[in-house]
Order: structure tokens, then C-alpha cells, then sequence
């Protein structure tokens, strides 16, 4: 993947995480280290407060809402013990081994945030998002291998990676030919500077990046949910299911969700009536009436990213409310700070990705925002 990067000049420097969000599957390592160099510790992994409060317009002092007495818009989740991740043969290797995991009743936002609860945040504080500031190539160098040349200035522009699907059937091994890198892009023009929102209130905001992600859920009075948690929420009740409804095969019966219908990357039938992304709750809820717990948008999680985490959780008695390692470890790309995404998107099909598997784990760099992935919110009060 690493290389994949490299032939297209760096020309996703934030993107890069766009790699992990079209299902390439990750290496399976000998073994996980002990300690890696993304040790909580570290200085770069403080990210939950100090970029956002630097950028341009972003008003420290906001006060952000506190979480209200009653919950609009979220649904309680009576938490319970459940076996977390996969052992089955569609499994990849960071799913197993299947474990048990317990965690706390909290409250989930029932669809993914929209447009018009992020414009609220952006309204209020004067927030600028990541795509919207010019890339620092002080930071980035530090997620990429020692010595990578220095991009042209050119490609430092604030922008992101957007979807342009070929009209042709092509191999799937260089995701470079179905995304491109687009100046100007940003949540309110999630497919490039030409595109727009007008009309798009109630779609799921994209073009987060983790730590946009955050900002927002401060503001909110609410948090990003731990991996856990999501999956839990996801699974809605039902136990040992590959799916959020069942066991039903994605393409049977009536449309499950927003996926890719067809011939990934050149040809969606529109079996789901949706092209690209559909407005939230556009389709049946799962059992904790929750939507969109597969496909639409991947969904940022609050952990770090380990491939080998569950080896370490996979514990005898099972493990309570667990909060995700305490660094990042991808053998993939090891420089680089990563946070799990969950859930799938509108480009998911069997043939090319199965993120709509309920145990299905994605990452992406925390300073990515993608046409495809979006977030939710909980809250413990």
C-alpha cells in the first residue's frame, strides 16, 4: 500500500488512509511489539484538542452544549456481553479470534450526523475542518518513511480523495484508478469544489476527518464510540450473526442497505435505488433501531488501531468496556496514527469489500476525511 502511495506522488498526503478505506485487506503479522513508536505518550498522538484549536476560525473559547436530560435523535443501548470480532472463513486476520466482550448501557445516535447537525457545529464555533487547511508537511513526513521526498507545492493545497469510477471494468489492485486526489474538496463539496450540499441536509456529512469527528462530539455534549460499543450497537440484539439483520446473504430479498450494486468499480445497477450516498434512515433499522449500521459511510470509532488487538483482549474471563489499544500497530503502513472505521459504505459489495459484515474492521489516518466515511455519536449520560 505503501507503494501504491508512492506512485501517486503523495498526491493524497492526507488521504493516504483512503487505501485502508477501500477494503485492501491488512498483512498478517508475526507478532505484535511490545512497544511501538505510537505510544500514548508520544506527542503527536495528542490530537484530540491541539490541531483543531490552531486552525484558522476555530473559537477555543465555544462552550460546547452539554448532553441534555433527554436525547433526541438517540436511542439507549442496554449493553450486555456479546463475542466480539470473527472466527469464521470470511474473517480477516485482525477480526479473530472471536472473544468476549462486555460493555455499559449508553446512548447512540440513531442515524449518522448530517449536513445540517455539522453546518450547526461549523455555525456555532467557526470550526475549519481539515480538508479546508493547507497540509503541513512538518506533520505529515512524520506518518510517512524516513527520507520520503518532499511533495511539490503544488499538491500542499487543502483538498481530498473523491470517487471517479472508470466506465470500464479494471483490475482491482491500484485503488489510484477509481480515486482521485481533488483540490477544493471538503465536506461541503464532498465530491469535489464543483459539487455542493444544497439539498443534502439530511445525507451523512463526509469529508470528516477523525479528529473533525471529535471536535464536533465536544461541541455536542457527546463522544465517538469505542469499537466495542459499536459493534454491539451494530449487531442489535441478535447474537452470532454475520450481518445487522441476520444471516440473510446481502443480495437476497430486499435492499439491506446503501452498497454497491453490480460490478465494482464501473457498473452499479442501483438494485438500492442510491448511486452514491442516500439520505440517513433510507432503509429498515436493525433490532436496537438503529440505521445504517452497514453501508452509507464507514463510521469513525474512538479507538487507536491495532491488527493484532484482539489477540491481546482475548482474555479467559472476557474483558469490560474495553477502550482500544494504547497505540496504533499496522504493519501495513507503520508510521502513520490510525483509528478504526466501521460499517461498510455505499462502494461495500461481496466481490470487492464485505465492510457491511457486522465484525468487519477498517482504519484510516486521524487526519483523513474520505467521500465515504462519515460518524455517529454516544453518550453515557
Amino acid at each position: 500500500m505503501l507503494a501504491l502511495l508512492l506512485s501517486l506522488i503523495f498526491l493524497a498526503c492526507r488521504e493516504r488512509a483512503g487505501i485502508i478505506v477501500l477494503c485492501i485487506p491488512p498483512a498478517t503479522p508475526a507478532g505484535a511489539p511490545q512497544k511501538n513508536r505510537h505510544d500514548t505518550t508520544s506527542r503527536r498522538h495528542d490530537t484530540t484538542s491541539h490541531r483543531q484549536e490552531t486552525m484558522p476560525g476555530w473559537q477555543k473559547t465555544a462552550p460546547g452544549r452539554q448532553a441534555p436530560a433527554v436525547h433526541p435523535g438517540m436511542i439507549r443501548i442496554p449493553g450486555g456481553t456479546y463475542r466480539m470480532g470473527d472466527d469464521g472463513p470470511e474473517a480477516k486476520p485482525d477480526e479473530y479470534p472471536a472473544h468476549n466482550v462486555t460493555v455499559n448501557g449508553f446512548w447512540m445516535d440513531t442515524t449518522e450526523v448530517t449536513n445540517a447537525e455539522f453546518a450547526s457545529f461549523v455555525n456555532a464555533t467557526g470550526y475549519v475542518t481539515t480538508a479546508e487547511v493547507k497540509p503541513d508537511w512538518n506533520e505529515l513526513k512524520l506518518q510517512l518513511p524516513p527520507g520520503t521526498a518532499r511533495p511539490d507545492d503544488s499538491v500542499l493545497v487543502p483538498g481530498s480523495m473523491v470517487f471517479t469510477p472508470p466506465d470500464y471494468p479494471v483490475a482491482l489492485d491500484d485503488y489510484s484508478r477509481w480515486w482521485s486526489w481533488a483540490k477544493g474538496t471538503d465536506w461541503k463539496h464532498p465530491q469535489g469544489p464543483a459539487s455542493n450540499i444544497k439539498g443534502k441536509e439530511q445525507y451523512p456529512v463526509v469529508q470528516v476527518s477523525w479528529q473533525d469527528a471529535e471536535a464536533y462530539c465536544r461541541w455536542a455534549g457527546k463522544r465517538l464510540p469505542t469499537e466495542a460499543e459499536w459493534e454491539f450497537a451494530a449487531r442489535g440484539g441478535l447474537r452470532n450473526k454475520p450481518y445487522s439483520w441476520g444471516d440473510e446473504a446481502v443480495n437476497a430479498g430486499k435492499p439491506k442497505g446503501n452498497f454497491w450494486d453490480g460490478h465494482f468499480p464501473d457498473r452499479n445497477t442501483k438494485a438500492d435505488h442510491f448511486a452514491g450516498l442516500a439520505p440517513v434512515a433510507s432503509f429498515t433499522p436493525n433490532g436496537y433501531k438503529l440505521y445504517d449500521m452497514a453501508g452509507n459511510v464507514w463510521e469513525w470509532c474512538r479507538d487507536y488501531y491495532s491488527s493484532v488487538y484482539y489477540r491481546q483482549t482475548d482474555l479467559p474471563g472476557g474483558i469490560d468496556n474495553p477502550k482500544g489499544p494504547g497505540g496504533c500497530y499496522d504493519p501495513d503502513e507503520p508510521y502513520a496514527v490510525k483509528r478504526v472505521i466501521r460499517g461498510g459504505s455505499f462502494l461495500c459489495n461481496d466481490a470487492y469489500c464485505s465492510g457491511f459484515r457486522v465484525s468487519c474492521r477498517m482504519k484510516s489516518t486521524e487526519d483523513s476525511g474520505m467521500e465515504n466515511v462519515g460518524f455517529r455519536c454516544v453518550s453515557d449520560q
